[in-house]
């Protein structure tokens, strides 16, 4: 049974998920960068920790392997691929070698349907490989840890949620490409719910599940209703092109295997609980 629980990354996700876990009376433990940030956690009940994944020799301290020290561990750290980060695999190297020697009841490691390639098929846990140097590396992460004992690889579609509205991200933008592509969202609320649901359960039957609601409304019509929705200049787009090819992420396996229900099934309905 699982008591306790270490979340490297208490940000965006992991915060609020670190609440939802000792709301549910779990012990959490939670890391952050800084001594300060890990007094914050303190302060709400959470067992903050540091841990600075970019200074090996600060990692190996009695405070940091204690912290780590939990029946179940998530690890929630971001890629940053985007800002052209070249750390990530570095980062995660160093911590599968501080966990190595304790023995988790589960391992869930946080990646990202950016795995998938945009082929116009389909996409299914099975169907991941490195098809850009971005995916590559992201295929790369999950392996350093799927090969531990235990671990579960989660793999989330776009978040969206509190202090995460997507009407920002595109507004007021012209010649967008994509128009009828589908979207690939998922909020918050499932993020953490899917990540209880897989603590929750003895022993899932599969170690890879992507996280992804059900419908997947047109690029266009989704960003143009979220830009509405805050009153900001709605962004435009081309006439679709035959070069452009879909991706559509299905995450029902979660709901099979472990009787998962989406909170927020439809994106464009999830835009009312982003705000």
């Amino acid at each position: 049974m699982i008591n306790s629980i270490a979340i490297v990354g208490c940000g965006w996700f992991g915060l609020p998920l670190a609440k939802t876990l000792l709301a549910n009376g779990m012990t959490v433990n939670g890391s952050k960068r800084s001594a300060e940030q890990a007094e914050t956690l303190k302060q709400q009940g959470i067992k903050g920790f540091v841990l600075d994944l970019d200074n090996p020799q600060a990692c190996d301290n009695p405070q940091t392997l204690d912290g780590l020290k939990t029946d179940a561990i998530v690890i929630n750290i971001p890629p940053g691929l985007r800002r052209g980060e070249g750390l990530y695999l570095e980062r995660l190297n160093l911590l599968k070698a501080l966990i190595s020697d304790h023995h988790y009841q589960k391992i869930i490691f946080i990646s990202t349907t950016g795995v998938y390639p945009a082929t116009g098929e389909v996409m299914r846990e099975d169907d991941a490989f490195g098809h850009s140097p971005q995916a590559a590396i992201l295929c790369q992460a999950e392996a350093v840890f799927a090969e531990l004992p235990n671990c579960v690889i989660v793999r989330f579609a776009g978040l969206v949620g509190p202090k995460r509205h997507p009407g920002r991200f595109l507004a007021g933008k012209t010649g967008l490409s994509g128009a009828q592509l589908s979207v690939n969202m998922t909020h918050l609320d499932d993020c953490i719910g899917s990540v209880s649901a897989i603590l929750a359960h003895p022993t899932p039957p599969s170690n890879v599940y992507s996280v992804c609601a059900p419908q997947h409304p047109s690029k266009q019509a989704f960003y143009q209703a979220a830009a509405s929705q805050l009153g900001l200049t709605l962004p435009t787009f081309l006439a679709p092109s035959s070069d452009e090819h879909d991706k559509v992420v299905d995450g029902s396996r979660i709901t099979r295997e472990l009787n998962f229900h989406y909170k927020h099934p439809d994106p464009l309905l999830m835009l009312g609980a982003c705000e």
